[in-house]
């Protein structure tokens, strides 16, 4: 067993699942533009996923969201990628918007690189043929390093918003320092050790008032990425959940700027 899948075992407790977890169901909505499709990562078991085209040849994006939120959430958003000649893949987790089975760090982390051959048979079978980017947000943070860590040489890029860094913080903010006591340095998510490992073009991008997870946690990952091209975007007076409200001219200039450079 790895460190990774170590750290994972002892963040899949009951109490801390709990803490970390706030699923919500959510039948998908009827978007004209937007395709929902069902991803298999174990029998019986389908993660949902929403597809926001733009056209055939242009760069796509596998997005993770954060914690909280579903798929469908980012119907209003998917047209600022599309006025940027981007197609938006959305996937959700087990438990999450119509998804099957419950959610779970281990799940999660291993659901993330089936989710990833899925998006490209996706692609495959609906002839995409643009570049490959994978995003993640707050929570979302840990599948999107997940499968940009296995498949950099699929992958053109990796963005990251809002992201934390260290298990040891993380465990903080839920409360659960206590539980893991055995283990002053606990690997959890493994965030901070996977982007060192990271080579890909990176964007970091965190609102300067994270009230959730602070902005040193991004400017962290920023400093311990293994990528040579990397950029980053702090946005004055942003929280954790508001960064498209304070500054969309910055927020969606800078993902332009970095998928048109990667």
């Amino acid at each position: 067993m790895t460190d990774f899948e170590k750290g994972l075992q002892l963040y899949d407790r009951p109490d801390i699942v709990q803490r970390l977890f706030f699923p919500r169901r959510e039948f998908f909505r009827d978007r004209s533009k937007a395709t929902n499709h069902f991803i298999e990562v174990e029998p019986g078991v389908s993660i949902g996923c929403r597809f926001h085209p733009c056209q055939r040849d242009a760069p796509n994006i596998l997005y993770f969201h954060g914690n909280g939120e579903t798929a469908p959430d980012y119907d209003d958003v998917a047209p600022l990628y599309r006025e940027l000649g981007l197609n938006l893949f959305v996937t959700d987790y087990r438990g999450y918007g119509m998804s099957g089975g419950r959610p779970s760090c281990g799940a999660m982390i291993g659901d993330a690189r089936t989710l990833f051959f899925g998006f490209l048979a996706f692609l495959g079978d609906h002839g995409y043929t643009g570049s490959l980017f994978v995003m993640g947000r707050s929570l979302g943070s840990a599948p999107a390093l997940e499968a940009a860590r296995h498949f950099q040489g699929k992958l053109k890029g990796l963005i990251v918003e809002s992201g934390f860094a260290t298990a040891k913080n993380q465990l903080r903010r839920i409360g659960m320092t206590h539980l893991l006591q055995d283990h002053p340095e606990p690997v959890g998510f493994g965030n901070d050790l996977k982007i060192r490992e990271v080579a890909l073009s990176t964007l970091i991008i965190h609102g300067e008032w994270d009230e959730i997870i602070p902005i040193e946690e991004g400017r962290t990952l920023y400093s311990l990425s293994g990528a040579k091209k990397k950029s980053s975007l702090y946005i004055p007076r942003a929280g954790h959940n508001d960064l498209l409200l304070v500054d969309p001219n910055a927020y969606m200039q800078a993902i332009e700027t970095f998928i048109r450079g990667a």
